[in-house]
């Protein structure tokens, strides 16, 4: 069963994983009524009508688990760390379910009844996810991929070591092409007067992924068409990395491949949306945390004296190499730059405050950013903003870095949920690629699955300096 993908980030194995959790939640209403009550009828009479408050359980639970990072295909997660973070998911659903049921009370269903419903649905929700971590990697969930290549293109596949990065397809064959540097490895399969469709055929291959060192004058289209209108996909060496990685190397990009591929477009319908959510959701926090953001200021006080500064205002580059100032709260000393010279934040930096730790672990110093987010500075999802000392240096060495600048900078990002904190070039590399992805396949429905991870990644301290 070949896997596929919808805008390139949800996977077969997760939908079906997404629609076994919700029955699951949708039916423990139901199984905990009968468990009570003896009927659905008798339930209904005394409680009202039960689908209503299925769906909400199960959406409300389901997001949750969403935000604990249960749903990141290119994951490599234990069942061990799987249990915590469900049992994590479903108590954090659960209180949120508390609230709605308090606000509004004709969704409201009884102690006894929730109890049941939750057992069941962590037994069941437990049962699932451990046959999930079990058989993942299994081959019903993998593309046949049949590589025409055998150079140094065609190595960045064989260069993939992580298991997760390899979840998604199982190489069958590789056919060497004219002009590769390389034609060693295994299975390896020459034309010897077949052609490429007879060998995708016998390899019962999904899919054929063109990975050639030099395709002037070399390129079979005419074979290659012949396979894609026997049903198997054709498809650039660049797309697959990028559907299996999340990320575009740009080791292998070319100027031709960022203007022909698809993506790399907004329109004003796209940024009229975005900028919607953005405003709603800033000013969301603002109202929800001012209480907790009063309490950060008194902590900062404390420690540094009445006259420190709270917040900490940074030049940093925006859209389109705008510069504007960011705000944090403060969470290093006050002279941590005295030299006026721009440092890369390190590992058990010494300049950072006791409390700007707390503040940095949990991404708390961060909230001051919606109103960035409001003065349309900054969005909510996008490349996390950089100082210009560092950008000014980072696209002479770079290609393609100020391709990120196409976009708002962001609270959050693509780069941040998939990759650790970066500090260096090597790092900032890494993360370009991350975020050439996000700007190449931006919509809405993957910000809110970012956001949504970004939870996952401030309870887990992932990245975090």
């Amino acid at each position: 069963m070949p896997t596929w993908t919808i805008n390139r980030y949800l996977r077969t194995p997760l939908l079906l994983m997404g629609l076994a959790e919700t029955a699951v939640l949708f039916s423990s209403v139901y199984f905990a009524a009968l468990f009570i009550f003896g009927s659905i009828e008798d339930c209904e009479r005394q409680l009202g009508p039960l689908a209503p408050k299925a769906t909400i359980v199960s959406f409300v639970i389901l997001i949750s688990m969403i935000s604990m990072g249960l749903y990141q295909f290119h994951q490599r997660i234990y069942y061990r760390e799987v249990v915590v973070r469900v049992l994590v998911g479903v108590t954090a659903g659960s209180l949120a379910l508390a609230v709605i049921f308090y606000a509004v009370p004709a969704l409201t269903i009884w102690r006894s009844v929730a109890f049941v419903a939750i057992a069941y649905a962590l037994i069941l929700l437990l049962t699932l996810r451990l046959y999930f971590v079990r058989n993942v990697d299994e081959n019903i969930f993998r593309h046949r991929t049949l590589i025409f290549g055998a150079g140094t293109r065609a190595a960045s596949i064989s260069d993939l070591k992580r298991r997760a990065d390899r979840r998604g397809f199982r190489v069958v064959g590789t056919v060497p092409a004219p002009g590769d540097t390389n034609s060693g490895g295994q299975n390896v399969y020459r034309t010897n007067g077949r052609s490429i469709s007879e060998i995708a055929a016998e390899l019962d291959a999904d899919e054929i992924v063109v990975a050639m060192d030099d395709r002037r004058g070399n390129l079979p289209i005419r074979d290659l068409l012949d396979c894609k209108l026997r049903g198997i996909d054709v498809i650039d060496l660049l797309e697959f990395l990028e559907r299996e990685t999340g990320k575009i190397r740009i080791d292998l990009v070319n100027p031709g491949w960022l203007i022909f591929s698809p993506g790399f477009r907004t329109s004003k319908f796209r940024r009229f949306n975005k900028r919607t959510v953005d405003v709603i959701v800033s000013a969301t926090l603002l109202l929800v945390f001012w209480p907790l953001m009063l309490l950060i200021a008194a902590f900062i006080k404390l420690e540094d004296g009445i006259r420190a500064p709270v917040f900490y205002r940074q030049c940093r580059v925006g859209r389109r190499g705008v510069d504007f100032n960011v705000l944090k709260f403060r969470s290093m000393q006050v002279d941590a730059e005295a030299d006026g010279q721009a440092v890369w934040a390190r590992e058990n930096d010494d300049r950072i405050t006791r409390v700007g730790a707390v503040l940095r672990n949990s991404r708390l110093d961060e909230l001051p950013q919606a109103i960035n987010v409001l003065r349309g500075q900054m969005s909510l999802v996008g490349p996390r903003p950089e100082r210009p000392e560092f950008v000014s240096d980072l696209v002479k060495s770079i290609p393609y870095y100020s391709e990120r600048h196409t976009v708002k900078p962001g609270v959050t990002g693509w780069a941040q949920i998939r990759y650790s904190y970066g500090a260096s070039e090597e790092d900032a590399i890494e993360k370009l690629q991350y975020e050439l992805y996000y700007v190449k396949n931006q919509n809405l429905l993957l910000d809110l699955m970012i956001i949504l991870q970004t939870v996952e990644v401030i309870l887990w301290g992932k990245g975090a300096r």
